[in-house]
Order: structure tokens, then C-alpha cells, then sequence
């Protein structure tokens, strides 16, 4: 199974919390923003709580984590 990372770029502001807290599993891009905004990210399932805390960590909620 896999999990897909998305996340809403009308909400992404650029805080970087969640690529600080999960820096594994996501990056920034060049402008400082998480390099998922424009494209879902999946990762294997045993990463889900890793994501799950990339998620908790935004404070604008843009980012949603859904498992196949």
C-alpha cells in the first residue's frame, strides 16, 4: 500500500514546518516552499506517521494525507 502527500498551494504559505519535521520524506523547493505544492508525493505506508506529523506541523492545514 501507499500514502499520497498533498498539499492545497492557494493555502501553502511557506512556513517550512513540515519539511522540518519530516525532512525524509519531504523537501523545499527554491523558494522556500514544501516541493509537493504542485504534485502529490507518495511514499511507501510505513511512513504514514511521518506524514501524518508533516501535516500536524502545517498551521495553515494545507496539507492532507491519503492512504490507497
Amino acid at each position: 500500500m501507499t500514502i499520497r502527500i498533498l498539499v492545497d498551494f492557494d493555502l501553502c504559505t511557506g512556513h517550512g514546518r513540515c519539511y522540518n519535521t519530516s525532512p525524509d520524506l519531504l523537501t523545499e523547493d527554491e523558494e522556500g516552499f514544501v516541493s509537493t505544492r504542485w504534485e502529490p508525493t507518495t511514499a511507501a505506508d510505513d511512513r504514514l506517521g511521518e506524514a501524518e506529523r508533516a501535516a500536524a506541523a502545517c498551521p495553515e492545514r494545507a496539507i492532507r494525507v491519503e492512504q490507497d
